[in-house]
């Protein structure tokens, strides 16, 4: 939304002035004489306030024609974890057998609060939930390479067997003593110059790669546990690490192949078509009619743009990709104007690869 109110967007103004920290994420500064847009603390030459326009989200200054500036990076600082919550992050995967406490957290100046605010912000949850599930995570896994129950309830710092198969039932949806043939869906979350997203995985490779502010994310979550009839935890395995590093690669123009594996459930046709897209070049575009043409489906054109809007995993399976028959960008979940930064960003090193 475009801050409209002329006290805040003085407010705002006089925070952009003054680098605020505290207002980083809060508010998007779009510069009307550059067409570019930063976060609070941008180091860079301050307009005038007549030159100046608001948003509530980095995504509204995208859709009205803002770049993000080269030198405050938005779309990654904005959403980027804090030093705090970076640390308790490492905490919980460095410790994955014990419950770290808020009393912990405080020897450590790190504020529970903190924490908790920006876990609800950026996952829906507590902090405390997140490492739970992460622990709870770390027990299935000793439990599937045949662990006995009991042992791994005290060895992950739980006090009681009941307290440990309450709590690993209600995330991982059987009990400890029936959970070694259940599937599970790794989640976690990675920053981009153009917003942070969800990536998560299976056993086998990478079955989600979404901007956290997809349209019908939720749908996407809810089908991929239908389809692997599987539950989302949160955690991450060798797939994710490797997604990771590939994605960031390929952002700062070093990548245009992915290697990770892919986990990709849904009808032969979608996965057909899915298949295709990964051949289209990078740097390159193409209509919906050209794929459904090596397909040998020529008035597949409507069944092919359904199953392209239906792939879950942004970028590797580059669906950014495809455009309309007059050259027009066509919907694209992640937003038109990522679509358009995702096109020319490939266009832009596909002579340096």
């Amino acid at each position: 939304m475009r801050i409209t109110d002329n006290k805040q967007i003085e407010t705002y103004y006089k925070a952009l002035l003054d680098r605020e920290q505290r207002f980083v994420g809060i508010f998007f500064v779009g510069v009307k004489t550059t067409s570019i847009f930063c976060i609070a603390t941008c180091r860079a030459r301050k307009p005038k306030l007549k030159n100046v326009e608001f948003y509530t989200s980095f995504k509204e200054a995208l859709d009205n024609g803002y770049r993000p500036c080269k030198i405050c990076k938005p779309t990654q600082n904005a959403h980027e974890a804090p030093e705090q919550v970076t640390t308790a992050i490492q905490l919980v995967k460095e410790r994955l057998k014990e419950k770290i406490t808020d009393e912990q957290l405080r020897k450590l100046n790190i504020s529970p609060e903190v924490l908790r605010r920006w876990f609800n912000t950026h996952y829906g949850m507590t902090f405390q939930a997140y490492q739970r599930m992460y622990r709870i995570n770390n027990a299935h896994q000793e439990l599937k390479k045949g662990k006995n129950a009991t042992h791994t309830a005290f060895d992950t710092g739980y006090e009681s067997l009941s307290g440990f198969g309450y709590t690993f039932k209600k995330i991982i949806g059987e009990s400890p003593q029936k959970s070694t043939d259940k599937s599970i869906i790794l989640i976690n979350r990675l920053t981009t110059p153009l917003g942070p997203m969800f990536v998560c995985a299976t056993e086998n490779g990478i079955c989600l790669l979404e901007f956290v502010d997809r349209y019908l994310l939720e749908t996407s979550f809810k089908d991929l546990q239908r389809l692997l009839k599987a539950t989302i935890v949160i955690g991450e395995n060798a797939h994710i690490k490797q997604a990771n590093i590939e994605i960031t690669e390929y952002f700062e123009g070093k990548r245009k192949n992915f290697d990770v594996a892919l986990d990709t459930p849904g009808t032969d046709f979608q996965n057909l078509v899915w298949n295709c897209l990964k051949e289209i070049d990078y740097g390159t575009t193409t209509t919906y009619q050209a794929p459904a043409n090596t397909m040998n489906h020529p008035k597949a054109v409507r069944a092919m743009a359904s199953a392209n809007g239906r792939n879950r995993i942004s970028i590797i399976i580059p669906c950014h990709r495809v455009i309309g028959k007059d050259g027009t960008m066509t919907g694209y979940s992640g937003g038109i104007e990522r679509k358009k930064w995702l096109i020319a960003h490939e266009r832009n090193h596909i002579c340096s690869l």
